[in-house]
């Protein structure tokens, strides 16, 4: 199993997108361990961001996370990390496909709804600065045996 980090930014908040999208992840059968709604500091941002500092759109993305309240979710299943960034779809709402977060709720090529972890590493980093230690839980669910086929003693 592994945890994602997720982010509704500012205009699915604002759009009245979250409940929407997280339905979307629970009906897919991945667990919320850990779920805030916070309003992003600049230091937040530009930690977070760190990657894209020298790029010609970093400010403006510094300035749009920071400018209302976001939603930020750790969201664990087997491939999570996969799983999130395929319901998410592609960067862009123009050219993300119907069926994805970003197809069915975005047309903005700015403003595009979620953030989800690109990978295991990312994803250590990006929970460590969302969530303190305790906030991300473990906790059993009934419908386990359900949503992932347990008959070779792990889950497939």
């Amino acid at each position: 199993m592994e945890t994602s980090l997720i982010i509704l930014k500012p205009d699915a908040v604002q759009r009245s997108l979250m409940g929407r999208i997280l339905s979307r992840f629970e009906d897919k059968g991945l667990q919320i361990v850990g779920a805030k709604l916070m309003q992003i500091s600049q230091e937040l941002a530009a930690t977070h961001y760190k990657d894209h500092a020298s790029k010609p759109f970093y400010a403006g993305l510094v300035r749009f996370m920071t400018s209302a309240p976001v939603l930020v979710l750790a969201v664990r299943g087997n491939g999570a990390i996969a799983i999130c960034r395929s319901m998410m779809g592609a960067t862009f709402g123009s050219k993300a496909a119907a069926g994805t977060i970003r197809g069915d709720y975005g047309v903005s090529n700015s403003f595009n709804l979620i953030h989800g972890s690109d990978g295991p590493e990312a994803a250590a980093r990006e929970l460590g600065l969302f969530f303190r230690p305790g906030e991300v839980l473990d906790y059993p669910r009934a419908v386990e045996t359900w949503v992932y086929d347990h008959s070779a003693g792990t889950p497939e």
